[in-house]
């Protein structure tokens, strides 16, 4: 009977053993195992691991792709002395466990990203220093990405990160250039539109002109042409009075004399004071002779 629960004994104070010596490692950790404070295993493969119990420490650290990302733009200076707001982001992941411990002791992310941040920042100054606005925002971002991500990984290998990129989201002029630039645009488009206006009232005042001038043309050729028209017109009743009164001049003079008592005697008011021998009244004193 003793002999069993000396069994029984023995076998839970070994799964108790167990139990505190097993430590699992899953997919997205690296496991550190420190003995006494000093680093003695890295487990980077997932799987059941076993370590001594009461002695050994583990640091569990996560081996998937982490992302830097900051609150506000921060303001670099170009070689053409104009700040610019640049709103940028990083990924990164520890790639050496030891080392990454070594390097930020207890402070784990925040202090790994504090550091990595003074890395890239001082990395953005570098290469916008050496650039103008124009590379900058168009010209050289990829180049710019580029080395900022070459720089900032080769630094970070010492604290046991990958730099696995760099990316520029945002670069924009600072608020007082932004205003100097838009001030400038707007100038501009006013300086444009006065020139428009200006170019198109010379345009309306050529075209007015040139309406003038046809319209005095047209106005001189219809006169011209009506003068031509109305001399034709009285040389043929000329002629035409001409040979009607070389038929019969008699008549001629009788039809004339009447459409001039016509006209005179239009309105029973109309009064004239006339020499009854006179000419005008021939055909009302006598007869026409044959």
């Amino acid at each position: 009977m003793k002999n069993v629960k000396s069994i029984l004994i023995f076998a839970i104070v070994g799964l108790m053993l167990l139990s505190v010596s097993a430590f699992t490692v899953n997919q997205t950790q690296y496991v550190l195992v420190q003995r006494l404070g000093e680093i003695v295993a890295v487990k980077k493969e997932p799987g059941l691991y076993f370590k001594v119990p009461l002695v050994d420490n583990l640091k569990y650290f996560d081996n998937r792709i982490l992302t830097l990302d900051w609150e506000q733009p921060a303001k670099f200076i170009t070689s053409e002395n104009k700040y610019m707001m640049v709103d940028s982001f990083v990924k990164w992941r520890i790639v050496d466990p030891a080392k990454y411990y070594v390097s930020i002791k207890e402070g784990g992310e925040v202090a790994a990203e504090d550091r990595l941040s003074k890395v890239v920042n001082a990395g953005l100054r570098t290469e916008f220093g050496k650039r103008t606005v124009r590379d900058v925002i168009a010209g050289e971002r990829g180049v710019v990405m580029d080395n900022l991500r070459r720089t900032a990984d080769l630094e970070a290998r010492q604290m046991g990160i990958e730099v696995v990129d760099v990316r520029l989201k945002r670069v924009d002029y600072s608020e007082e250039i932004s205003k100097s630039v838009f001030d400038r645009m707007i100038a501009e488009r006013k300086r444009l539109a006065n020139q428009l206006r200006s170019e198109g009232s010379a345009a309306s005042e050529k075209i007015r002109a040139d309406a003038d001038k046809q319209r005095e043309v047209i106005i001189a050729e219809a006169y011209r042409d009506a003068q031509k028209t109305k001399g034709e017109g009285d040389a043929k009743a000329a002629e035409i009075y001409n040979q009607s009164y070389s038929r019969n001049p008699e008549f001629y003079a009788f039809y004339r004399s009447t459409e001039a008592y016509k006209n005179s005697f239009k309105s029973k008011s109309d009064v004239m004071v006339l020499d009854p021998s006179s000419d005008f009244f021939k055909y009302m004193r006598s007869p026409v002779k044959k």
